[in-house]
């Protein structure tokens, strides 16, 4: 089954400019927030995307409807499709700080690995356009 991978490919794009015009105005709140809600899309996409191909790859897709997210991660990484799965789980981490309350500090801290996410985020799409290639 072919992927649709638009949406994802789209979100990406827009958190990559965002975050390109985050360094020409670093303290610039309207441009972080615009960052971090980019990548809450993103990162969903991400995770959708991730579980579509794994469901694929798997004999039994069911398996991962009872996975938790770690161990999907790492069967994404034993798939050879996350380089890191440690960062994947921060990622989780900050994802879920965004979703609970806003806070400057914690802006700040999600903000912070943005850049990182953006690179692994693209990283997956090139694996996953990969197998569908």
């Amino acid at each position: 089954m072919h992927l649709d991978f638009s949406s994802y490919e789209k979100a990406l794009a827009s958190l990559q400019r965002v975050l390109e015009r985050s360094r020409t105005v670093p303290d610039d709140e309207d441009i972080r927030d615009a960052c971090i809600q980019r990548f809450e899309y993103t990162y969903e996409l991400a995770y959708r995307m991730l579980k579509r191909q794994l469901e694929q790859e798997l004999p039994s897709s069911e398996e991962l409807d009872h996975l938790p997210f770690k161990e999907l991660i790492r069967v994404g990484a034993e798939r050879g499709l996350i380089a890191d799965p440690q960062r994947w789980f921060d990622y989780r981490d900050k994802r879920n700080i965004t979703s609970h309350t806003y806070d400057q500090d914690k802006a700040r801290e999600v903000f912070g690995v943005l850049p990182s996410f953006a690179m692994d985020a693209a990283e997956l799409l090139t694996r996953l356009k990969a197998r569908h290639a």
